[in-house]
């Protein structure tokens, strides 16, 4: 079990039998009385975000956590599988589950799966993927100018802004925890 002074951004917790993690943490001791600990917590389970005040005796339980690595094996319709690499047993995860994390899963990638009591209920993928872009207007010599962006889509089908000078068969490096570009790997041009 937490007690209220134990809580800080970053931290799991279980409150009411879900699990939650506390995104945004303040202290509040007003003039009389107790002190507070106001959080925003986002349900594991859902994602929706929620305001909480725990009062100092509060105590909080620590939620039944467990994080493996796990190897994205294939996707089957809207389930995408993932295998243990050292005891092959596998476990499915759903695209709602992924949420824009499946526009961002690559054939045999490593990503750390949160289990809650057994169950994935959460993906952490690498911070940065390489794809290709697909499709795209192609790109002039001389478009360098900066913040100036135009659509391209990766194989999947998932649209990212890309600077002007980008063109088609590029390969670019994206961010996977804002789905934005980040820089040009290799031109697709030979």
């Amino acid at each position: 079990m937490y007690s209220a002074s134990d809580l800080r951004k970053g931290l799991k917790i279980e409150w009411e039998g879900t699990p939650f993690e506390i995104t945004e943490f303040q202290f509040v001791k007003p003039g009389k009385g107790q002190a507070m600990y106001k959080t925003r917590i986002r349900n594991l389970l859902t994602g929706t975000t929620q305001e909480r005040t725990f009062r100092e005796v509060e105590k909080i339980g620590k939620p039944d956590l467990i994080e493996r690595d796990l190897q994205f094996s294939y996707a089957h319709g809207d389930d995408f599988v993932f295998s243990d690499p050292e005891t092959y047993e596998e476990y499915t995860i759903t695209a709602e589950q992924l949420g824009n994390n499946r526009w961002f899963i690559v054939e045999d990638m490593i990503v750390a799966v949160l289990f809650f009591n057994g169950k994935p209920i959460d993906i952490t993928l690498p911070y940065f993927i390489e794809k290709e872009i697909t499709e795209t207007e192609p790109g002039v010599r001389g478009d360098t100018a900066t913040n100036v962006t135009k659509p391209a889509f990766i194989d999947n089908g998932y649209e990212i802004a890309v600077p002007l000078f980008i063109s088609q068969g590029d390969v670019v490096r994206i961010d996977t925890r804002t789905g934005k570009y980040a820089d040009r790997v290799s031109t697709g041009r030979k």
